[in-house]
């Protein structure tokens, strides 16, 4: 779904913004820099301001500000701008922001505002870009039935095209209706609708998942042969993703060779780093640390691809390679990240080396960096698997403390820590965990049908 967002919103605006926030002095910092450094509720005294003091107003920048908070996921601050301009009768506001308008609504407000705000859009001023985002914010929230009925609507008045198949199947892909993405294929050749490379790469992605091998390989071929679509490199990682599921791993190996020709320079990062889990899924320790290098040379190390690193080597069941190159990390690290020793923590963990697990915990303490909630439930999980429950049950007791609204819950630790509980009478002890729980607002419904299984029913009243 995010390939379908980034075309409905087009391509990146960061060289053009570059562009516009140099355009002014720093000694007067132009609207650009006021509103995105903003992080107030509203920014409309912003905008106000710029006005009060006669400073010249440009819609096309304004849509840039728009389009650059959207990118930062500030969809309220987003859609503030967007009613700031409806609101003023000097700004002659162009017919593009009633989609960008309706799918911000949708994301600040929900689907339900978002409907009432098309229903008031005039039938006349309904062009395809607007039913294109109505079809949009269904897709997002997997409302296959409502978005069957927008797509149908879109059929009857000419305005399907790419994008909106593109959403479609989209959607059924990740709501595993598989069966109808053959259709919607079927449907847009009959029609003349051009196939781009978004489509055929939902359809080899769902292709790769059901380990339809023949049919992947005959999409891939004629992706190949298509003058209209350039090859680019996760196609064929998404085909030896494929072969990889079947255990066809020569055919794998040849479609990875294949992707790393196809890699652009601004892509080697990203790349990268898919890569080394590939290859790691792939049995090739070799092949791991070649890419790793290859990373390394690219100048900074990030985070992220140290993590990907030791991911790779946990799976080859490599964990003296991983506490070397954690170690590196410790050396090397710009900005601290939780996920890279917690990763360790759970690799330690799944190995029954809990000992090194909590030795990595205590660094952590030692260092300053007081271990998260994550931390404490990843080895709260390993003292369960390892049968050591009362170590369980404190380390639950101390991922509950240092949790924040939000946290996922490990139910299954939860509840074998309950039972525990239950099984050597200490029923206080069990609700005291209860309550932190509920102190900590993490008993929802969902939890709550998951924990109660199979538990007392003494320790069910209390929950």
């Amino acid at each position: 779904m995010m390939m379908m967002k980034a075309a409905y919103r087009g391509a990146s605006l960061s060289s053009r913004v570059l562009y516009y926030s140099t355009a002014t002095s720093p000694a007067s910092p132009n609207l650009y820099h006021r509103l995105i450094r903003f992080h107030e509720p509203s920014v409309v005294p912003i905008l106000d301001q710029w006005v009060a003091e006669g400073r010249p107003l440009d819609q096309q920048d304004l849509h840039r500000i728009i389009k650059q908070l959207r990118k930062y996921s500030r969809y309220k601050h987003a859609l503030q701008i967007c009613q700031w301009m409806d609101d003023k009768p000097y700004l002659d506001n162009p017919q593009k922001d009633v989609p960008v308008t309706l799918d911000l609504i949708s994301k600040v407000y929900g689907l339900k505002q978002a409907e009432e705000y098309f229903n008031k859009i005039p039938n006349a001023s309904r062009v395809g870009q607007v039913y294109g985002a109505l079809l949009n914010c269904y897709a997002e929230a997997r409302l296959v039935n409502k978005a069957e009925a927008t797509m149908q609507k879109i059929r009857d008045l000419g305005l399907s095209g790419s994008l909106t198949y593109n959403v479609m199947m989209g959607l059924y892909s990740v709501t595993n209706k598989y069966e109808k993405l053959d259709l919607l294929m079927e449907e847009m050749d009959q029609k003349g609708i051009r196939v781009d490379k978004f489509t055929y790469c939902i359809r080899l992605n769902a292709y790769a998942k059901t380990s339809e091998i023949k049919k992947m390989e005959k999409l891939l071929l004629r992706m190949e042969v298509d003058p209209e679509v350039k090859m680019e490199w996760h196609a064929y990682t998404t085909v030896a993703n494929g072969y990889l599921k079947a255990g066809d791993r020569e055919k794998a190996l040849t479609c990875l060779k294949k992707s790393e020709y196809l890699i652009k320079p601004s892509q080697r990062k990203s790349a990268y780093e898919n890569l080394l889990t590939l290859y790691a899924n792939a049995g090739r320790k070799d092949e791991v640390y070649r890419i790793w290098k290859l990373y390394k040379n690219l100048g900074s190390l990030y985070n992220r691809g140290y993590l990907c690193l030791m991911s790779a080597l946990g799976k080859l069941d490599c964990v003296d390679d991983v506490e070397k190159v954690y170690q590196e990390w410790g050396t090397q690290y710009k900005h601290f990240d939780f996920h890279v020793p917690n990763l360790v923590v759970t690799i330690y963990c799944k190995k029954g080396l809990l000992e090194k697990a909590e030795t990595v915990v205590k660094a952590l303490k030692e260092s300053g960096n007081e271990p998260n909630a994550s931390t404490w439930s990843r080895l709260a999980l390993g003292y369960v698997k390892n049968g050591e429950l009362e170590k369980a049950v404190e380390a639950v007791r101390k991922s509950i403390l240092s949790s924040f609204p939000g946290c996922t819950v490990d139910t299954v630790t939860f509840s074998a820590c309950l039972d525990y509980l239950n099984s050597k009478g200490s029923l206080d002890e069990a609700k005291e965990l209860i309550k932190l729980l509920k102190e900590k607002g993490h008993l929802s419904d969902v939890v709550y049908k998951s924990i109660v299984k199979n538990l007392s029913t003494e320790i069910v009243i209390a929950i």
